[in-house]
């Protein structure tokens, strides 16, 4: 507990992030619970619900970045904190009044994920205002260890409340949650002054520079966060592979409370016992980020872990009853915790190395690439277990996600030891309404 911990608004962010991570991972087993114990859907409806929280990333996820770049990031991330706080009571309220149905689960998935749209590209932009350049790579390794730790609890905790309570109950955590993680941010307030175009989204704590925004209208905005990244060598590269990737990963969460429920024969809290394992790799990746890029460099070490890590995820359809809940162990905890060291990586080299002004459509850019493909993967992972069985599906997504490692096998990633710290100087040279 040192380090940006020491720094009141980091830890109060810290803290709140880490609640409402709990709650949120909570609702990703007690929402698919939902629907298989008390709605008893279909597994093509579970994909498709799960298709409803991703697809606000394909309708707005571009503008988003163009919006946060414009808005204050906090008052941002706590507007979608109340809003979510408020939809997700909803669905034990109307279960209670007997108004309960997969339409209703479907509604809430689609505006709480648009919520989501924004809070996370606000902080992605909000994070750097709030810790200098150097101590990106702490702060991110510090937020990704909390929110692993959240994914061990969360899961847990859902199967439990749901053979204690009902699986509907469970969903009352993340509504709490939601309002905690608002009423951290309340206290995140910078001193003096705080300008979206200054504090909250330069990206440097000690640096203030004012800006003078030229009258440029959203499509443009979003066309020059789109050029840079589709333009940078690096940008492109990770969200291609991260699209890639994301397609396969997403059709294998819609079906994974289903076979282990339909096809393993488990109960609510060994599914939220066995769903948990990702957070613990989370927190091993959070605790070993620093001596992997120490060691190897940046962009070396996410090649290590996406190629040599990843592919034990190959294990997962291996899995059966008793003794064979080892291969989804083993499993699980080597491919989560190579994919947190990445994930870290990633977001660190993301925020440093956005031009000032940029890096909310930067993220949103790129985010939308990414999470863009995952409602097509969620209901494509409920149409191949549909077609072809949830066991067989499964060996067919994740060997789609080992596969799409190679698109990082590129001269501008293989060459380098680290990644870069700035864009070159042609990509800055991309229109932006800033300067």
């Amino acid at each position: 507990f040192g380090g940006l911990l020491r720094q009141r608004r980091f830890r109060l962010l810290w803290i709140g992030e880490t609640v409402s991570q709990v709650g949120n991972a909570m609702a990703v087993v007690g929402v698919p619970l939902i629907a298989v114990l008390v709605l008893h859907a279909s597994t093509f409806e579970v994909g498709v619900l799960t298709a409803s929280a991703w697809l606000p990333w394909l309708v707005i996820g571009l503008p988003a970045g163009a919006w946060v770049d414009r808005l204050p990031a906090r008052q941002v991330m706590i507007a979608c904190d109340l809003v979510s706080a408020v939809l997700y009571a909803s669905v034990p309220a109307a279960d209670w009044a007997g108004l309960l149905s997969t339409g209703w689960l479907i509604i809430v998935q689609l505006v709480a994920g648009a919520a989501n749209v924004m809070f996370m590209t606000a902080y992605q932009v909000y994070l750097p205002s709030l810790v200098a350049p150097g101590e990106l790579i702490e702060g991110n390794t510090k937020m990704q260890g909390s929110a692993s730790a959240a994914m061990f609890a969360g899961p847990g905790l859902a199967g439990l409340t749901a053979q204690l309570l009902g699986a509907v109950t469970a969903l009352l955590g993340n509504a709490i949650s939601f309002l905690v993680s608002a009423g951290c941010l309340l206290g995140t307030r910078p001193p003096g002054p705080a300008s979206p175009r200054t504090a909250e989204t330069t990206g440097r704590r000690t640096v203030r520079r004012r800006r003078v925004r030229r009258a440029t209208s959203l499509r443009r905005e979003i066309a020059d966060g789109t050029l840079l990244v589709m333009r940078d060598p690096f940008l492109r590269v990770l969200s291609v592979y991260g699209a890639a990737a994301n397609l396969a990963l997403t059709g294998y969460s819609a079906l994974l409370v289903v076979f282990l429920v339909r096809d393993i024969g488990l109960g609510p809290a060994a599914v939220g016992l066995l769903t948990a394992i990702p957070g613990v790799g989370g927190i091993l990746g959070a605790l070993v980020t620093g001596r992997v890029t120490a060691r190897f460099g940046t962009a070396r070490a996410l090649l290590v872990c996406i190629l040599g890590a990843v592919p034990f995820a190959l294990l997962i359809p291996l899995t059966g009853p008793g003794p064979r809940l080892a291969f989804y162990v083993a499993g699980v905890l080597v491919a989560t915790t190579g994919v947190a060291v990445t994930n870290i990586i990633i977001a660190a080299f993301r925020q440093s190395y956005s031009p000032p002004g940029m890096c909310g459509r930067v993220t949103a850019t790129m985010r939308f690439l990414i999470f863009g493909t995952s409602p097509i993967g969620a209901v494509l992972g409920g149409s191949l277990g549909t077609w072809l069985g949830t066991r067989t599906a499964l060996w067919v997504l994740l060997g789609a996600l080992v596969a799409s490692g190679t698109l990082l096998l590129t001269r501008s990633l293989i060459s380098r030891r680290d990644l870069p710290d700035q864009p070159p100087p042609a990509a800055v040279d991309v229109p932006v309404d800033v300067l």
